[in-house]
Order: structure tokens, then sequence, then C-alpha cells
């Protein structure tokens, strides 16, 4: 019963966080250019900084209530793989596909419900690059988010807030950075998502670019953080 409800919260959360990321790039085109910010760059990525920063510090707390969920494979697999979270892997071959079918939820109702004059903006992740090229920019950044996003959580200031600003900076940059080779990603379940409204989700390209790589990432850089800063030794009981 837990693994069901924990696949049922990670289904619900990706759902929401699909829909509502999916309208940041529109948000920011309108507030910046209500603010008539729109011709200098970093008043538009503060902007779009903040909505990210907005948007993970809401989803967290849903995601406690909601007994733990998460809206990223990767992420999961992350905070598996360094020892942080009770997981295991029946748990996830349930949650991921759950992930993965409500990012595709959140893709087709944001579809419907958005303006036509705004639809253009919601293309979702693609390959801009030949396939290798793609598939390792991918891999290359979710392991620096994933292990950034470890470090901050676990290493970084006490304070919640500042965290979550933190998470969001890295993740603005690395967005800013591969926008030119892969969209970027860093979550399966969007990108799954996103390419089951383009009608490529059951492609090689996307299995590979999209899934395999950045797991192999995620997975990489929870053991090279687990290396880095082992787990206190775990105190036996004495007879």
């Amino acid at each position: 019963m837990g693994v069901i409800k924990a696949a049922v919260g990670d289904g619900v959360l990706t759902f929401m966080w699909v829909f509502c990321v999916s309208t940041v790039g529109t948000l920011t085109g309108l507030i910046s250019s209500a603010l008539r910010v729109q011709a200098l760059p970093p008043a538009v990525i503060f902007i779009t900084t903040f909505l990210i920063f907005f948007l993970v510090f809401v989803f967290s707390a849903i995601g406690q209530v909601l007994g733990g969920a998460s809206f990223n494979p990767t992420a999961t697999a992350a905070l598996y793989a360094a020892g942080v979270v009770p997981d295991s892997l029946i748990s996830m071959a349930f949650r991921f596909p759950a992930q993965a079918a409500g990012a595709v939820g959140g893709a087709l109702a944001i579809m419907e419900v958005m303006p036509t004059q705004y639809k253009h903006m919601l293309k979702g992740p693609s390959l801009k690059v030949d396939l290798h090229t793609g598939a390792v920019a991918e891999g290359v950044m979710t392991f620096i988010i994933s292990f950034l996003v470890l470090l901050i959580l676990l290493k970084g200031p006490n304070s919640s807030i500042v965290k979550t600003w933190l998470i969001a900076m890295a993740t603005v940059t690395l967005v800013i950075s591969g926008s030119a080779y892969t969209g970027p990603s860093m979550n399966p379940a969007n990108a799954f998502g996103w390419a089951y409204v383009n009608n490529w989700h059951n492609t090689w390209d996307q299995l590979y670019v999209y899934w395999i790589c950045p797991f192999i990432g995620a997975i990489s850089a929870a053991w090279i953080f687990r290396f880095i800063f082992p787990p206190p030794p775990t105190k036996q009981k004495k007879a």
C-alpha cells in the first residue's frame, strides 16, 4: 500500500509541476513587459529565477504533505543512491511510470488551457544537436544539478529559503547553458510528457537522451557525493 501511495503522490505532484513550470516562459515575458525590462537580460533572468524559486519552494512543501512525493525521477534516483531516502528499487519501479504519466497529463492539460497567443511558447525540451552530443550534454547537466542539489540540501545553509534560492539559481544557469543542446530537461518525466505531446515519446532518441544518460549522470553524482561526504558510521549497540 505504501508503494502505491508513493506512486500516486508522485503522479499528482508531477502533473501539477509540469502544468505550472511550463508557464514560466510566458510569465517571464508578461512580467518583464509589464515592468518594461524585457531589453535587460539580467532583469529577465532574475524574474525567471524568482519564478523557479517560488515553484520549487511551493512544490517542496506539497511534496512533504504528500509523504515525500517527487516530480523528477533522476532526483529520486540520486537521493536513493546517496543514501538520503529509505526508498527501494521496487518502489521506484512504480514511481517512475507514475511520474511519466503525471507529466503527460500536465503537458496535455496546459496545452488545453493556455491562451492561443501563448501556445507557441509551450514546446518542451527538444534535441538541437546530434544524438550523442545531446546525450552527453543532458547527462552532464543532470550530473551537475544532482550534485549541486545534494550539496545544497545536505551541506548547505540551514535556511530552507536560501537553499531553494540556490537551487533555483543553479537550475536557471544550467537551463541557459544547455538551451542550445537539449532544452535542457534534467527531468526525464518532464521530457517524456512533452515528447508524448509532440509524438516522439516512443523513440530511441528520447529514451537515450532524456532517460538513460540523465540517470547515469544523477546516480554518478550521488556516488561521487557519497565518496566525498561519506555518511557517519552507524553505531552498533553493545550486547
